[in-house]
């Protein structure tokens, strides 16, 4: 599972009643975007992730530097 410096990971809740969370990738530690990830939780905690099948990546948007 690849990602980027900006990009969220969205966990989802794996049982009924708990909530999903986020957390944004600030540092990426394997080659080409892949795992592990350095990512800081909404709650403010980094931690050194490997996101699983429970996981959505949304990837920031690319800007285009010619568009000012």
């Amino acid at each position: 599972m690849k990602a980027h410096e900006g990009d969220v990971l969205r966990f989802t809740g794996r049982t009924v009643g708990t909530p999903e969370h986020r957390a944004t990738v600030v540092k990426g530690l394997g080659p080409d975007g892949e795992a592990p990830h350095r990512a800081r939780y909404e709650d403010g905690h980094d931690a050194e992730i490997r996101p699983g099948p429970a996981c959505v990546i949304e990837t920031r948007p690319v800007r285009d530097p010619s568009s000012g």
